[in-house]
């Protein structure tokens, strides 16, 4: 998955011409590695609908403060430059795509 930053948010994500989830993560968070494999057979399977990039809310702390990311894993789906879901902790690969449906 590919990462961006807050200097490139704008361009990768608000400006994308498909819906983008954003996966707040850091280093430290269990739950963020137990939800990336997952992420990754969701973007292998629907990447055609969604594209799916990290954010390293440690080195990136502007962009998770202005959506107001409190915890993590948060996952943010953006369409035409605003939010239209917004999916809080770890879950399970089934769950992920049900709160994905209407989106791929």
């Amino acid at each position: 998955m590919k990462a961006v930053t807050d200097a490139t948010f704008q361009s990768e994500v608000l400006k994308s011409d498909k819906p983008v989830l954003v996966d707040f993560w850091a280093e430290w968070c269990g739950p963020c590695r137990q939800v990336a494999p997952i992420l990754q057979e969701i973007e292998k399977e629907h990447g055609d609908k969604l594209e799916i990039v990290k954010l390293n809310i440690d080195e990136n702390p502007e962009v998770p403060r202005k959506y107001g990311v409190l915890q993590i894993p948060t996952m943010n789906v953006y369409k035409n430059g605003e939010v239209v879901k917004q999916i809080i902790g770890a879950k399970p690969k089934a769950m992920l795509l049900r709160e994905l449906e209407g989106i791929i």
